[in-house]
């Protein structure tokens, strides 16, 4: 007589969470911060064409899985308007893509396309410690 076969579900597998298929792969967080890096640089060298006498930094770099599109999140310094700075950014994008494209043309097939935002975290930051201090 044939012994009783368990279920295939019988041993239940953990379930993936959101959690977890919402993490980067190693992939895209080396991706990211060769792209952090590079932007980086780039943007210290060449400040002074969007930010007169300010200071621009990558603080974040988001790749999709395809590794087709990288949102960059800039922190933006002593300057009067970010709005303004920020479209001047988004306005070069394509010179700014080609010269990302220069520096990783060895490691990456496709040179992700460029989205840029404003990092306002550390505003937030400013916000809450006036509020605990005020209140």
């Amino acid at each position: 007589m044939l012994a009783a076969m368990p279920r295939w579900d019988a041993h239940p597998l953990p379930r993936p969470t959101f959690a977890l298929m919402t993490q980067e792969s190693t992939r895209q967080r080396k991706v990211a911060s060769l792209i952090q890096q590079d932007l980086g640089t780039y943007f210290q060298r060449n400040a002074s064409l969007y930010a007169k006498g300010g200071m621009i930094t990558v603080t974040v770099v988001r790749v999709t899985p395809d590794l087709g599109l990288a949102k960059v999140f800039l922190s933006i310094f002593a300057v009067p308007d970010k709005e303004a700075t920020l479209k001047a950014v988004r306005g070069n994008t394509p010179e700014i893509r080609r010269y990302l494209g220069g520096l990783v043309r060895h490691q990456l097939r496709i040179v992700p396309d460029l989205t840029f935002h404003i990092d306002d975290s550390l505003d937030q930051i400013e916000r809450i410690d006036q509020l605990i201090k005020g209140g």
